[in-house]
This record gives structure tokens, sequence and C-alpha cells, in this order.
């Protein structure tokens, strides 16, 4: 092969390395939480609920970042749920958490869904800035706001205090466990990550 064939495919394979760069960069700039949002400008319970909401979602981002397979498979012990599992469970709340904000009952049982680990994680980081959203663009009152569940034609309604002490640190809980099963599986979080500031250095 000569020198000019050996020139044009290292080119060739640097475009395609850069192009792929980009369109990873494309696929982590596209979900939210990457880094924590600003603060609002002013305290309000729905802006504090919100900011919760938003530490949950940066502090998933991270826990989630470039889980291998053996992650995603990995269990404690053989009672525990495994990664996946609890993944599923967060993703379930992240919808609970959103279906709040919009007073929009959560239906038992809740349909099946064929996702993708790379879909869920979008839709869970979604559910999240969705939720946080509506809270801090003032479009709901805390105070009108229920969890609601529906089984049937029963409904059992509870008020936002619930979400604060029920979903949202549930949440929060099993985003920890998912760092400790990371670690344990050979793969810590990013070293980088500054859940006080909300931000990641590059």
């Amino acid at each position: 092969m000569n020198r000019q064939l050996l020139i044009l495919f290292f080119l060739c394979g640097m475009a395609n390395f850069t192009f792929a760069q980009n369109v990873t960069t494309e696929k982590m700039d596209a979900l939210p939480y990457h880094q924590i949002p600003e603060t609002p400008d002013e305290f309000t319970p729905e802006n504090v609920a919100a900011r919760m909401i938003d530490g949950l979602g940066y502090r998933y981002y991270w826990a989630t970042e470039d889980l291998r397979e053996e992650d995603l498979n990995y269990q404690p012990s053989e009672n525990s749920r495994t990664a996946t599992e609890t993944l599923e469970h967060l993703y379930g709340l992240s919808k609970t958490i959103v279906n709040a904000s919009k007073n929009v009952p959560n239906i038992r049982p809740a349909a099946p869904e064929e996702l993708t680990w790379v879909e869920k994680r979008k839709k869970t980081l979604e559910n999240f800035k969705m939720a946080s959203d509506i809270l801090k663009n003032k479009k709901a009152d805390l105070a009108e706001m229920n969890i609601i569940f529906q089984r049937g034609d029963n409904k059992a309604e509870f008020p936002y205090w619930n979400m604060l002490n029920g979903p949202i640190a549930d949440a929060l809980w099993h985003a920890g466990q998912i760092v400790a099963f990371r670690r344990a599986s050979g793969n810590p979080i990013n070293p980088k990550v500054n859940v006080f500031r909300g931000v990641t250095k590059e």
C-alpha cells in the first residue's frame, strides 16, 4: 500500500472519529442534568421542591452515566434487586413525580413498556426535568397538587407533603444505591462530580 493511500485512510479514520465524538457530545448535551440548572431568583415552596428534583436529576445523571452491562446486572446479594431492577423502580418513581406536578393519576397496574436502557434513562431524566419546570414556571401550586393512585374505580389522593418524604426521597436513596453498586462492580462514578455545587469539571 503506497504512502498516499495510507494518508487517505488515516484522514478518513480521523473524520469518522471526530464525527463519533460529535454524536456522543450531542447525545450527552441532549439529556438534562449534565449540570444542575441555575437557581431560581426567589425562594417559593414550588422553587424549593423543584430544586430538590434538580438535585435528584443531577445525581441520577451521573450515577447512571456510562453504565456497562456488568454494572446493570450487578446484584449485591441473592435476595436483593439487581441494578437494572433498581433503575426500573427509579423510572417508576420519576413518573410518579412528574404526574404529581400535573395532577395526573398513576394508573395501577402500570402498562408495560418495552424500552432499552438508553431510552429508559432518557425518559427518567426528562420526567425529572418536566416536573421541575412545571414547578419553577409557576404552572402549579403545591397546595393544589396531589399524588393520585388509581386502580380501576378506586382512587387514593395524597398531598405533596408525601412527595417530599416519599418518591423524591426514595429516588435519592436509590440513586445512591446505583453509585454504590457500580463502585462494587468496578466502574465508580466520575470523581469530578460535585453534588454540592452541582457541577462536574470537564
